[in-house]
């Protein structure tokens, strides 16, 4: 097939272009770099079935010639984007997720959103289920991502039901992994960047909230899955194991020989206390669950920040 993958510089989606490539589909990335990054595609920007297209998707999607599935993964996704680039959160959202659904409708091609658990906001449901509404302050430092999001789900699912768009919808778990950016405030390349430079790790809070961490492989099986099935509601993709922070914090101390130890700062406001999926869905429907375990998906990803702190200098 011909699939678009927008924000394909990224994090998750260059794993997915990579993995698409390797399946044999013809790959068009679609990116402007806000906060991809060109080493991210440098493993397949050779490979034959690849184009990449540099452009802004909240403004047109100038991919000429029909194309049969379109994942849409752009959108800046860290607690620092959305500080530094509200106005592109919210429009990759809404704009850029229209453009997407509009080519779907013309060229006849299934459609992705890539959608997140921050959905759910400060869950009081637990563990999440796709039937939960949400705890979201829709006006909260966080909400031009959480909003932006759940305006692309209501968005995609108008588009299913009155378009006759094929629509899929994925809410991503947190996600972690090689290419993940070393400075974007989220806590996993936090732990790791302290660690290596031998400094204490910051914990916000007392460390008992609550995140699961899917390898981005596994993610990546589960995108792929979702698209290819005949599921048109949303879909929870991420690892049911529940961490806290304290227990994260302390398991990288001990990976890279850091003895710095921990320091505490306040928590942030809207800072979600417990995260975990629910995936019985995924299971059902999908045959999905993850595979990789935590200790070797962190020592991949410690390896990764090593070799990026090398490189830094």
């Amino acid at each position: 097939m011909r699939i678009i993958v927008t924000g394909g510089a990224g994090f998750v989606a260059s794993h997915l272009c990579e993995r698409l490539l390797g399946d044999g589909h013809e790959v068009v990335a679609v990116d402007n770099f806000v906060t991809g990054a060109r080493h991210n595609l440098a493993s397949f920007a050779e490979h034959r079935r690849f184009r990449f297209v540099e452009a802004d998707v909240t403004r047109e999607l100038p991919v000429p010639g029909r194309v049969d599935r379109i994942f849409h993964m752009a959108s800046p996704a860290s607690p620092i984007d959305y500080v530094q680039l509200p106005f592109e959160t919210l429009y990759a959202g809404s704009d850029a997720s229209r453009h997407c659904l509009r080519r779907c409708r013309i060229d006849g091609a299934r459609f992705l959103l890539a959608s997140t658990s921050e959905v759910y906001g400060d869950p009081a449901v637990h563990p999440q289920v796709e039937s939960y509404w949400g705890n979201v302050n829709p006006i909260g430092a966080r909400s031009v991502y959480d909003e932006a999001k759940r305006y692309a789900e209501a968005l995609t699912m108008a588009f299913q039901r009155y378009r006759g768009v094929e629509t899929r919808i994925v809410r991503i778990f947190n996600t972690y992994g090689p290419r993940m950016r070393l400075h974007d405030g989220r806590v996993i390349p936090a732990f790791c960047g302290q660690a290596l430079r031998g400094e204490p790790l910051t914990i916000f809070g007392d460390g008992e909230q609550t995140r699961s961490f899917c390898f981005v492989s596994d993610l990546v099986d589960g995108l792929i899955r979702l698209m290819e099935s005949d599921l048109g509601e949303p879909c929870n993709i991420g690892n049911p194991v529940e961490r806290s922070m304290l227990e994260l914090a302390e398991h990288i101390n001990r990976f890279t020989g850091n003895k710095a130890g921990i320091i505490y700062q306040p928590l942030p406001p809207d800072d979600p206390t417990r995260r975990r999926p629910d995936i019985s869905r995924a299971k059902a429907e999908l045959g999905w669950e993850p595979k990789v375990d935590f200790e070797e998906g962190i020592a991949r990803t410690v390896e990764y920040f090593r070799q990026v702190l090398v490189d830094e200098g």
